[in-house]
C-alpha cells in the first residue's frame, strides 16, 4: 500500500490549488501575480515544448477527472505536427454526483486554470484551446472568461506571448447541462454544434478529435496542477503525496457529515483523517454505514473500509475507484434501498438513449427498484436487479452504463439483507390489506333458488325463511 511522504494534519498543510482560502480575492490578475503566479508559465516558455510535457511526466500528475492517467504520458499520444492543428479541450463539466471542487476554482482561482491550461497548449503545441464549462456554472464561466480576458491585457495570452514568439487563444464554451457531456467524446460531439452522443472508438481524440484533428482532453482540475510544477519542479511536486499518487488533491466531500466541503490535502490521507480531523466526523455522532469513494459513479465500501489511503490504487485495490474524489458518506439511518433508487433515478435521467443496454437497462433498474420501495416486489427481485445490472456493466457504448451499474452491484453484495428486510417490510401490510374476504354465501332454498335477502358473506338460511321456502 503506498504512504504519505509525511504526516499532514489540517493545520499544518499550506494550500496549493486552493489558494483562496488563504489569499483574499486571487481571482483578480494583479493579486494572482503578487502570489507568484504566471512564473509558471515563465519558466514553461524557457524551456522546449517537449521539456515541459517531461517535467509534467516527471512530476508523477495523474488526472484528476476521474480516470486517474498521467498527464504527461497522455500528451505523448499526439502524432507528429502535420497540417491539421492541434487543440486542447478542457473539461469543466463536473457533473459527477458529489463532485463540486472544479467550480471553487473557476470561480474563486480561475488564473490558476488558465496558467496551467496555457502551459499545457504550449507543451502540446496547440494554438487553440476550448474550456467546456457546465451549464449551470454562470458565475464560474464569468469568472473564467474575465480571467482570460485579463491574461490577455498583461500579454499571457493572444499574439507572441511574453515575446516568446507562441501564440494562444482561449474559448470559454458553456454546455446545456448534460451529464452524458462530461464523456470526451460527447462533450466534442456538444462543442461541435451537435446533440452530446459519445462516439465510437477508434479513432481516439488524440487522432482525430475536434473537428477531427489531433486534441488532448485534460479535466480543468488536472490543469490547475500544471503551473505549480512548472514553477516549483517536479521534484517539489513528488515532494507532496505518495510515490505513485503524487500531489496534491481536492477531496470533495458530502453527505452525512458535520462539515462537508472542499478539503485539500496531499494524496494519501486516509479516509478517517478526512471524516473525522477535515470534516469534522460523522453527523450526530451517528455510527458510519458505508462510503462512496469517487462520486456517485464508484462501487460503495462499507464502514470497515474506514482506514483506507484515498490513492488512486489503494481504493482500486479495495474494489472502488478514487475518481473525482468525490466522497459520500453514509451514516446508519441510510435506507440503502432508497438512496440506491436514488442515484440510479439520476442515470436514469441522464442516460443518452443511444445504447440499447443503458437506455433499456437503466429503466428497468429503476422499475424494480420502485417496486421495492413502493410495492414489496419479490425477493428474486433482488437478482433479477443484479442481473440486469451487470449485463449494463461492460456492455454500453460508454461508461455512463457501468455507473449506473455500480452503487447496485455493490450494495447489493454488501447490504442484500437490507435488500430482502425492504421487500418484507413494505409487503407484508401490503398482503395483509390485499387479503380476500370470504366469498359471499348466497342464501338459497331447498329448491337451489336464492332466497328473497340475497347474498351476505357467510350466510346461512335463516330456519324461517328455510321453512317457508318447501313445498307441500
Amino acid at each position: 500500500m503506498d504512504t504519505l511522504v509525511a504526516p499532514i494534519t489540517p493545520t499544518t498543510y499550506e494550500p496549493v490549488l486552493l489558494r483562496n482560502r488563504v489569499v483574499e480575492n486571487i481571482r483578480n490578475v494583479a493579486v494572482y501575480i503578487s502570489d507568484g503566479g504566471y512564473e509558471g508559465l515563465r519558466r514553461a516558455l524557457s524551456l522546449e515544448p517537449k521539456a515541459v510535457g517531461e517535467e509534467v511526466l516527471k512530476a508523477g500528475l495523474r488526472g484528476r477527472g476521474g480516470a486517474g492517467f498521467p498527464a504527461g504520458r497522455k500528451w505523448s499520444f499526439l502524432p507528429p505536427l502535420g497540417d491539421k492543428p492541434r487543440y486542447l479541450v478542457v473539461n469543466c463539466d463536473e457533473s459527477e454526483p458529489g463532485t463540486f471542487h472544479d467550480h471553487e476554482i473557476i470561480e474563486d482561482n480561475p488564473h490558476l486554470a488558465v496558467e496551467g491550461i496555457i502551459i499545457s497548449s504550449y507543451a502540446t503545441s496547440v494554438h487553440h484551446a476550448f474550456i467546456y464549462v457546465r451549464g449551470e456554472f454562470a458565475l464560474g464561466a464569468e469568472r473564467l472568461t474575465r480571467a482570460v480576458d485579463e491574461a490577455r491585457a498583461q500579454g499571457f495570452l493572444g499574439k507572441n506571448i511574453l515575446g516568446s514568439g507562441y501564440d494562444l487563444e482561449i474559448t470559454v464554451h458553456r454546455g446545456a447541462g448534460a451529464y452524458i457531456c462530461g464523456e470526451e467524446s460527447a462533450l466534442l460531439e456538444s462543442l461541435e454544434g451537435r446533440r452530446g452522443y459519445p462516439r465510437l472508438r477508434p479513432p481516439f481524440p488524440a487522432v482525430s478529435g475536434l473537428y477531427k484533428s489531433p486534441t488532448v482532453i485534460n479535466n480543468i482540475g488536472t490543469l490547475a496542477n500544471v503551473g505549480p510544477i512548472l514553477r516549483r519542479g517536479a521534484d517539489w511536486y513528488k515532494s507532496i503525496g505518495t510515490e505513485k499518487s503524487s500531489g496534491p488533491c481536492i477531496y470533495s466531500i458530502s453527505g452525512h457529515v458535520e462539515r462537508p466541503g472542499n478539503y485539500e490535502a496531499p494524496m494519501g490521507l486516509t479516509m478517517r483523517a478526512l471524516i473525522y480531523d477535515y470534516a469534522g466526523g460523522v453527523r450526530n455522532g451517528n455510527a458510519l454505514k458505508a462510503i462512496i469513494p469517487g462520486g456517485s459513479s464508484a462501487p460503495i465500501l462499507p464502514a470497515s473500509a474506514v482506514d483506507l489511503v484515498l490513492d488512486f490504487d489503494s481504493v482500486a485495490q479495495a474494489g472502488s475507484m478514487l475518481g473525482s474524489a468525490a466522497i459520500i458518506i453514509m451514516d446508519e439511518t441510510t435506507d440503502m434501498v432508497a438512496a440506491v433508487l436514488r442515484m440510479v433515478e439520476f442515470y436514469k435521467e441522464e442516460s443518452c438513449g443511444k445504447c440499447t443496454p443503458c437506455r433499456e437497462g437503466t429503466y428497468w433498474m429503476v422499475e424494480i427498484l420502485e417496486r421495492m420501495m413502493h410495492s414489496g416486489g419479490r425477493l428474486e427481485d433482488i437478482d433479477l436487479l443484479k442481473d440486469v445490472a451487470e449485463n449494463i456493466a461492460g456492455k454500453s457504448f460508454c461508461l455512463l452504463g457501468d455507473s449506473a451499474a455500480a452503487p447496485v452491484i455493490s450494495s447489493i453484495n454488501l447490504f442484500r439483507g437490507e435488500y430482502e428486510a425492504k421487500i418484507t417490510e413494505v409487503r407484508q401490510p401490503l398482503l395483509r390489506r390485499s387479503t380476500p374476504s370470504p366469498e359471499p354465501e348466497c342464501l338459497r332454498d331447498r329448491t337451489g333458488r336464492v332466497a328473497a335477502s340475497g347474498c351476505r358473506p357467510g350466510g346461512r338460511l335463516p330456519l324461517g325463511r328455510a321453512a317457508a321456502g318447501r313445498t307441500r
